[in-house]
């Protein structure tokens, strides 16, 4: 039996005005702010039960700009479950954006057959609060895939909830990026 999502992670969208959307969901809907970087800003209701269920991204031109989904994101059980859905997104022919490592997840964004911005991640087991995305092979052994994710949470691991990452943390971010894509 092929893969399926057990459950909506989070919707992420566009916003014009980033602090005014911050305010909205932290003080008016009483959500906690978990990540913020030059990306956005992520909230959560329930922080340690879910890293983020509202993703805040920087990039929509105006409030009349129709184009405000930035991604929808589901979870699936296992990283064998993600790797299935890899393996079908392909014979499907529908466009893979990216994998990686969130540290405290492997998101696998791809698009829908009308084009939405789609992803489908598994949780690793890390509790991270720094915005990161660093390429993943997930078709390597399963050992290796951890050691890739224990080198990402390593790097951002001293992030705390809701600050941004420092000089030192974006640095190390940014080299293990680069190692990977150079060893490619």
């Amino acid at each position: 039996m092929s893969a399926k999502v057990t459950g909506l992670g989070h919707i992420g969208f566009y916003v014009h005005d980033l602090d005014l959307m911050m305010d909205f969901y932290g003080n008016f809907m009483g959500m906690t702010l978990t990540k913020i970087g030059p990306l956005g800003a992520f909230f959560s209701a329930d922080p340690e039960g879910c890293d983020h269920e509202i993703a805040l991204i920087n990039g929509r031109a105006s409030v009349e700009d129709p184009h405000w989904i930035q991604q929808i994101s589901m979870r699936v059980e296992t990283l064998d479950d993600l790797r299935d859905f890899k393996r079908r997104i392909l014979e499907r022919g529908y466009q893979l954006d990216r994998i990686v490592t969130h540290a405290s997840a492997i998101g696998c964004y791809f698009r829908d057959p009308e084009n939405n911005p789609t992803e489908v991640f598994w949780l690793t087991g890390h509790t991270s609060w720094a915005q990161v995305g660093i390429p993943i092979d997930i078709d390597q052994a399963d050992d290796a895939v951890m050691a890739d994710v224990q080198r990402s949470y390593d790097a951002v691991k001293d992030v705390q909830m809701g600050k941004p990452s420092g000089p030192e943390t974006v640095a190390a971010i940014r080299d293990l990026t680069e190692a990977v894509v150079a060893s490619r």
